[in-house]
């Protein structure tokens, strides 16, 4: 299987990614990891991110990208994997196509997971208060869901177009949306 999973900051994606990347025996992939991982072990990429997120500023696609197919090539992703937190961008959606038909697969969905955006308000302010992330004030939440809705949102018309969408209720308890995206998946993986 090889999934993209997403929806708004605070959907839940990042929960739902390792519940679903286990299901189906497949590494989840989340952007953040990598860019930690490589920042960690210092390689020459993540001393280039490194310099961006230092300034406050987007690590820049063509960085991105070639983590992300670093990543991809490792012996774990061979059977799948899923991504979480890539592509954000119409030219990263067409990055990771050349990725995937370079290994001669396809993806086979995207999960899209749905949520108020108030409800995603509440979730992220009442993680900032128990986590102690001084960062994720309502401002903060409320600017990362207009930058999601002006450059992610249009991916999910792109896969809809492809008939690879998936769209999930990311309300209520986290073993009810789990239930939900394996009943979803289930169906893909048994066609």
């Amino acid at each position: 299987m090889r999934l993209i999973m997403m929806g708004p900051p605070g959907a839940g994606k990042g929960t739902q990614a390792k519940f679903v990347a286990e299901h189906f025996g497949i590494p989840a992939i989340s952007t953040g990891d990598i860019f930690r991982a490589n920042v960690s072990q210092g390689t020459p990429l993540g001393v280039k991110a490194q310099g961006y997120m230092d300034a406050g500023e987007y690590v820049p696609d063509e960085v991105t990208n070639l983590m992300v197919r670093n990543r991809i090539d490792e012996d774990d992703a061979a059977p799948g994997f899923l991504l979480d937190g890539y592509p954000r961008t119409l030219a990263q959606v067409e990055e990771l196509d050349g990725m995937i038909k370079f290994t001669g697969h396809s993806l086979d969905a995207v999960v899209v997971l749905t949520v108020d955006a108030e409800e995603i308000v509440q979730r992220l302010l009442q993680r900032a208060e128990v986590e102690g992330r001084a960062d994720d004030t309502e401002d903060v939440i409320r600017r990362r869901q207009e930058i999601y809705t002006e450059q992610t949102e249009p991916l999910i018309d792109v896969y809809r177009g492809r008939g690879l969408l998936i769209e999930v209720d990311g309300m209520g308890e986290v073993a009810d949306v789990t239930e939900r995206i394996f009943a979803a998946l289930d169906t893909v993986a048994q066609s």
